[in-house]
């Protein structure tokens, strides 16, 4: 019997399973009200990614004698790119359908309010990081792009900026992800620690909230969830193929900008918000069931997330030095002055109950550990649903920002 132990792990998928296991594990271990969830995978991808590239890879950049497992990893990254694009497609498919279905109550009930907080957060965020990144001297502009969707949590955007970095090489798209991951805590503790503190700076009295909430909601229609019992893969393939498609368009938008599209992540997004909010054409069903698809969000967004960690988990810790403490002082500004001005703006200006104001500053921040501190703090679920009206507004204004941020700086 031959075993050959080297192969093995540096196999892409076992460093999938790897990351992602121990990643669950940690993403498991609760603070107080603090815990990474999934977006443990990140963190442990980026570890094992350095301890495999190092040990088993580096020895040979230099050298004549490479063997094949060696080559693969230095043409194609410790994971290969279309693996990651597969994954990140997925997860945003479902994300967008499951939120599709909220989007024309939320419009006809609230107007464009929650469109309006979702990207007002996310450009108050990005004006945040491109005025500062005026005063940070030589830091690089891809680290603070990354920091930029590390602050606000969002792994789609991280996605939409690593696509838009791709074609400068690795070195790039590394420092996209050493943003990423040093703004990432501070971005969600700032909303997990703004959960807790804001009821008490701005004497909000929860259990009041809560009751005129209830009188707010309490004539409206509840959805039938026989219309979400069934999960249909040709629907479900056909939204991911429709928005890889509207992704690839291009729209010239002036000198300063150039040519822009919304890639994958963007076109996807779309795609699946349109069908999912159309529901039915002719024999496919494009309402899925939420179970499932909520299945397949964590799924893919631990995949995910696992990947962006090992294929840059060398280069990332390598990068760790006097200039992350200047981005970890960017993510703090970028996260605080984000969350402060949406709830400024959707508290004092549009008048919002907290509660549901609550999960509209979580889905602005499009923060899930945020959420989860949200409902803990009030002890409602009620939240979600301001989480889930915002939250893809967010997730498209994010893409747009990150993309500006970008060409905007280079």
């Amino acid at each position: 019997m031959n075993f050959n132990y080297t192969q093995f792990i540096t196999n892409p998928f076992v460093l999938i399973f790897l990351s992602v296991i121990s990643g669950l594990i940690i993403g498991r271990i609760k603070i107080k009200n603090f815990k990474l969830g999934n977006s443990g995978g990140l963190f442990t991808g980026l570890f094992i990614g350095w301890v495999v590239y190092k040990k088993y890879i580096l020895p040979y950049e230099h050298t004549e004698n490479v063997p094949l497992y060696v080559k693969k990893i230095l043409l194609n990254g410790m994971i290969p790119r279309e693996l990651f694009l597969f994954t990140l497609i997925c997860f945003i498919a479902s994300v967008g359908l499951l939120a599709s279905k909220d989007i024309g109550k939320v419009i006809k009930k609230y107007g464009l309010k929650f469109v309006l907080l979702g990207f007002i957060i996310t450009f108050t965020g990005a004006a945040t990081c491109y005025i500062m990144s005026r005063f940070g001297g030589d830091t690089n502009i891809y680290a603070i792009a990354g920091t930029y969707v590390g602050a606000l949590t969002s792994s789609p955007g991280l996605a939409a900026a690593l696509e838009s970095v791709s074609s400068f090489g690795k070195e790039t798209e590394a420092m996209v992800g050493l943003g990423y991951a040093v703004g990432y805590i501070p971005g969600v503790s700032v909303v997990i620690f703004a959960m807790r503190i804001f009821p008490m700076i701005f004497n909000i009295d929860i259990e009041k909230e809560k009751e005129f909430f209830k009188q707010i909601m309490k004539n409206d229609e509840e959805q039938s969830i026989s219309e979400y019992n069934r999960f249909d893969v040709l629907s479900f393939i056909l939204v991911c193929l429709v928005g890889f498609l509207i992704g690839q368009i291009e729209v010239y938008m002036g000198n300063t900008i150039g040519y822009f599209s919304l890639g994958s992540t963007g076109g996807v997004l779309i795609s699946a918000l349109i069908l999912g909010h159309i529901g039915e054409i002719g024999f496919m069903n494009f309402r899925m069931s939420p179970k499932t698809l909520g299945a397949i969000r964590e799924l893919t967004l631990s995949i995910f997330l696992a990947i962006v960690g090992l294929r840059y988990g060398y280069s990332t810790i390598t990068s760790i030095k006097g200039e992350g403490v200047y981005l970890l002082i960017i993510a703090l500004t970028c996260a605080n002055v984000s969350i402060l001005i949406g709830f400024a703006i959707g508290r004092y200006l549009f008048k919002i109950n907290w509660i549901m104001l609550a999960g509209v500053l979580c889905g602005g921040m499009t923060s899930t550990p945020g959420l989860g501190a949200a409902i803990d703090s009030v002890n409602s679920d009620d939240v979600a649903a301001g989480y889930a009206a915002t939250y893809p507004f967010a997730l498209f204004g994010m893409i747009i920002f990150i993309l500006f941020l970008l060409r905007l700086s280079v």
